[in-house]
């Protein structure tokens, strides 16, 4: 059963022409990625068509060592960090997947979720099909081995998936021969293009092309599909949708060095701390952020309100962020050891404390209490994203309605229950603003409804969406 949304996952690959250390690169490569996925991760390695894969539960130095890295050698490579999207966080569901088909071998590596995930299942077990896994990814590989017996090529079987398969993905598919890139067609989930020499790389973020030493090239377009094989690059562009790439990747999910579809995570969140403190202003003595998202947000609202901005918390870079703990117990435990107040930063002081969302509430009124113990005499809370008011479907962990504080309560209401002096969120109609470009281009159905492609249906809707603490 496909039973629960949470938050986001990490792809990587690399072709290469060239005499290249690639398992190396990939270790890297992940790495850099790891804020995307730390239940999970795995590599798979083409070595002159052989097929082999590393994949375990855990984080990317905990699983890849030395000998284990040593023993993936090859020409073309894909790795994967996951979070659970849908499915359980078990061994079983660590990607890549790879696929044994009458016509050879193909391994998947996949950020995101299919909203129509649950009918093709069923499809599929009706054709016969029987799952190792339950995760929506075993179903686009069934779909891209069966679409492979019908077609003349890998790419013209991704095509004909794409037809099919709906929601938000950023998908690499690797074949004996080929290394090739798909992103959906409304851009939700981010895919970048570099290079290393004649090498060519693909990623999550750009973050991960900087770790190996990548040069920027592209960002994969909405609907592209990009093959990479002895005889170069090529691409295939599928229809593409109303542009819809995810706003919460700028608000949360990117690393600060990363730039997506042109735009700079960090100057986004700088720009969104600024209009905080224009939209929100209040009185107090300094400005503090809550690690590692809110920290870009707080320096902007000190740029513009002209008030300090100093380090408020130190993180405890060894846990993994509470957002994507995959259960309600271990988020509580992480939340307690995460952040610690620096008391002689905050006592006496009136704080303005910026954070990036507010889901459940519960983890920020932790914080503020913290705050408090630690000596503030006022704490004023300012969130850089607008009122979380529905769920995600595309692979994001943001749950059904009845676990959406502010589905349930007025922002007053939200302010007394975490125990702030003042709350203020980011207007929603200052998204693009934030972004810096103009139009609608942007995925912000969390915030207000309107789902890119809601006019198909989203078969997930009855479904459970999860539970989560922010």
């Amino acid at each position: 059963m496909f039973n629960g949304l949470h938050e986001e996952c990490g792809v990587f690959g690399i072709y290469t022409r060239e005499e290249t250390d690639v398992s190396s690169l990939m270790y890297y490569g992940l790495f850099a990625l790891q804020h995307r996925g730390q239940e999970s991760c795995g590599i798979a390695v083409n070595d002159d068509g052989t097929i082999r894969c590393t994949k375990a539960m855990g984080l990317v130095s905990e699983v890849f060592t030395p000998d284990k890295l040593a023993e993936l050698k090859g020409s073309i490579a894909l790795g994967h960090v996951r979070y659970s999207t849908t499915g359980a966080s078990t061994p079983e569901n660590a990607q890549p997947l790879v696929t044994q088909y009458v016509k050879g071998t193909l391994s998947i590596a996949h950020n995101g979720n299919l909203t129509n995930c649950i009918s093709l299942k069923k499809k599929l077990q009706a054709e016969g099909a029987m799952f190792r896994t339950d995760v929506d990814s075993e179903v686009i590989a069934y779909m891209l081995a069966k679409k492979r017996s019908e077609t003349p090529s890998v790419e013209d079987a991704v095509q004909e998936v794409m037809k099919e398969i709906e929601g938000g993905y950023a998908l690499l598919v690797m074949s004996p021969r080929k290394l090739i890139a798909a992103r959906d067609p409304y851009g939700l989930k981010p895919l970048v293009m570099g290079s290393i020499g004649s090498n060519i790389v693909f990623a999550s973020e750009t973050c991960a092309l900087d770790a190996v030493g990548a040069e920027f090239v592209r960002d994969v377009l909405p609907g592209e599909i990009v093959i990479v094989d002895k005889d170069g690059i090529r691409s295939i562009q599928t229809t593409a949708k109303r542009e819809a790439k995810c706003v919460f990747e700028y608000i949360y999910f990117a690393r600060a060095d990363s730039i997506m579809d042109g735009i700079s995570v960090y100057e986004a969140r700088i720009r969104a701390g600024k209009l905080l403190a224009r939209q929100h202003p209040v009185e107090a003595d300094i400005v503090i952020g809550v690690p590692e998202s809110g920290l870009d947000a707080a320096l902007g609202y000190s740029l513009e309100s002209g008030i300090p901005y100093v380090k408020g918390f130190v993180k405890n870079n060894y846990v993994g962020r509470t957002f994507i703990k995959p259960s309600q117990q271990l988020r509580k435990q992480a939340v307690r050891i995460k952040l610690n107040p620096i008391p002689s930063a905050v006592k006496g002081k009136r704080v303005i404390m910026i954070d990036d969302s507010i889901v459940r509430g519960t983890t920020i009124a932790n914080i503020v209490k913290m705050l408090r113990k630690a000596g503030a005499s006022e704490v004023h809370v300012r969130i850089s994203s607008p009122p979380f008011m529905h769920p995600c479907y595309y692979g994001t962990d943001v749950p059904s309605c009845d676990a959406l504080v502010a589905c349930q309560h007025t922002i007053p209401e939200i302010c007394e229950i975490i125990g702030a002096d003042s709350l203020g969120y980011l207007d929603v109609d200052s998204l693009g603003t934030m972004l810096g470009e103009e139009g609608h281009k942007f995925c912000d159905a969390c915030f207000t409804g309107d789902y890119p492609n809601i006019e198909s249906g989203i078969d997930l809707m009855d479904e459970d969406a999860g539970v989560l603490e922010k």
